[in-house]
């Protein structure tokens, strides 16, 4: 048997599925239980998970799966008051064919990358939400680019790089170059008489040579996102 805050968790999960196709947020869900924080939400999903009646899909963003109703509680059950003036405050009239809830993924996001002058990609606890249909397979990370010397590749100051974690590349493809083990830059790769050259896409800059010692490769370009203000 379920508590009542259980019950009540699972319709407003339900019934914002039915309307939006996206799973209600962790601050949503707190606001509609009356809860003070949201570890009571952690708590109430992880006991709904444990008994079958949820499933959580690993590396999506608000993904929730309601996978069956307790044996008293329709789909189209009763909802609390705060449940139901939640919905009336943060729900739009759905759309005619809902979008899936599984089609964005939460990637970290690591600071600037330069695409000019080489400055130090930082490490943070933030994320960036990207539709999974610009991913392929793999580990993914996105970068804020700084600069203007990938412009003649259509990457622009401010956009996000999208980027496929990995240590080897092709020459000419582009990648996130980690520099002397402090640096990292954004920029096209090439081998020539056994150095590495970090080739930008901007007339205005110059191509920057190194040993193979000094330069790691973290990454390649997989895509980009871009924000119109």
């Amino acid at each position: 048997m379920l508590t009542a805050k259980q019950h009540e968790l699972i319709r407003f999960i339900q019934t914002r599925l039915e309307e939006t196709g996206i799973s209600p947020s962790f601050e949503e869900m707190k606001e509609a239980l009356d809860l003070k924080s949201k570890s009571g939400v952690h708590r109430l999903i992880s006991a709904l998970e444990e008994r079958g009646f949820i499933r959580r899909l690993p590396n999506r963003a608000r993904a929730l799966e309601v996978l069956k109703q307790p044996d008293d509680v329709s789909a189209a059950g009763i909802r609390s008051a705060a449940a139901n003036d939640l919905l009336a405050r943060h729900t739009s009239p759905p759309p005619a064919a809902p979008a899936p809830a599984n089609d964005v993924i939460e990637i970290p996001l690591h600071g600037r990358i330069a695409a000019g002058v080489p400055i130090e990609a930082l490490e943070g606890q933030a994320t960036l939400p990207v539709p999974a249909a610009l991913l392929g397979s793999g580990e993914h990370y996105a970068l804020e680019v700084s600069g203007d010397s990938m412009i003649e590749a259509g990457i622009l100051d401010g956009d996000f790089a999208l980027v496929k974690r990995t240590d080897t590349a092709r020459d000419g493809e582009i990648v996130v170059a980690l520099v002397r083990n402090e640096e990292a830059t954004l920029k096209y790769l090439r081998r020539e008489n056994g150095k590495i050259r970090l080739d930008p896409a901007n007339g205005a800059y110059e191509p920057q040579i190194y040993e193979p010692g000094e330069v790691v490769v973290q990454g390649k370009l997989a895509g980009l996102l871009r924000r119109y203000h």
